[in-house]
């Protein structure tokens, strides 16, 4: 089942809802409409299901594909809302113990300036700022991660070896070259790569590198996004999943149910997916300008911690 999402009022939700395609025929009574969410847009229906049709529109793994139509123009026309500013910060996941008490709060300690613990990606971190690789934390150490946290706009910026910290290295490291190790097949069509090991993706045409890199986030243990040769087979820029209520702008399905799309919320947010391809918005919206039906996907690899 998918619906469109929208902005405006309840005029501009009937105009939508009437250029919409009729999908395959159901039995009457047609369903009635969504509710809207508590808080957010309202919904218009795609294809509707009918209360007593109990067949599946998507599984757990997202094994099988949506119901692929062709959207009209309308609805092609109406852009995904955008999020609320700051919504998808560099914001590292700390021990709760080690998050600055806002000034002034009542009883609070005072705000930490520099951690003394050991981060879960401590020796990444270590490694990559050229430190003494013991996978503890010193004094020294917390400096040189919060200075480094400091100019990439992390917060808190307070020294601790996290996953957002290390994906930020990973990108800087990836940013000119990210397929230095050939992981990527070279191909005179354009190709998404898809880096699950660094939570990275990209898209080449030839040895040119025409979109990204961006970070990613795939799919966490039980539901792993699928490696291998796949193809974008359906673009659907207001879809919304059924299986999980929720919104996936700028959806690009490339295998059954999984597809590139962006997300309202933050892209670093472990554990993962559960087996799409996760993206900040304006990303998502970026690729959906340069994929095309028919282009290919390779993915590799094994995201961390799955």
């Amino acid at each position: 089942m998918t619906s469109t999402l929208v902005r405006g009022g309840v005029a501009a939700l009937l105009a939508l809802a009437a250029a919409l395609p009729a999908g395959p025929a159901l039995a009457d009574p047609v369903p009635p409409r969504p509710a809207a969410p508590a808080q957010g847009p309202a919904l218009v229906p795609g294809i509707p299901l009918a209360p007593y049709d109990t067949r599946p529109l998507d599984t757990p793994d997202q094994a099988l594909p949506p119901r692929v139509y062709e959207p009209s123009a309308a609805e092609d026309a109406v852009e995904p809302y955008e999020p609320p500013l700051g919504s998808d910060p560099l914001v590292e996941y700390v021990p709760p113990s080690e998050v600055p008490a806002a000034p002034g709060s009542l009883g609070a300690p005072a705000a930490a300036t520099c951690t003394k613990k050991t981060g879960t990606h401590q020796r990444k971190v270590e490694r990559w700022l050229r430190l003494k690789v013991d996978g503890k934390q010193s004094p020294a150490d917390c400096r040189a991660i919060r200075a480094f946290q400091t100019k990439q706009g992390i917060r808190p910026n307070i020294g601790y070896a996290g996953p957002v910290t290390w994906a930020r290295m990973q990108w800087l490291s990836a940013r000119k070259n990210p397929n230095a190790a050939k992981k990527c097949p070279t191909r005179a069509y354009r190709l998404a790569c898809v880096d699950l090991p660094r939570q990275l993706m990209w898209v080449t045409k030839g040895k040119k590198v025409v979109f990204g890199p961006v970070p990613i986030r795939s799919g966490r243990a039980g539901y792993a996004t699928r490696t291998g040769w796949h193809k974008v087979y359906w673009k659907h820029k207001n879809h919304w999943s059924t299986l999980y209520n929720t919104p996936m702008p700028y959806s690009q399905f490339f295998s059954g149910g999984q597809a590139f799309h962006a997300i309202y919320g933050n892209v670093y947010n472990p554990p993962g997916s559960r087996g799409c391809v996760n993206m900040r918005l304006g990303d998502a919206k970026r690729l959906w300008g340069v994929l095309k039906k028919g282009d290919r996907v390779y993915v590799w690899g094994r995201k961390p911690g799955t």
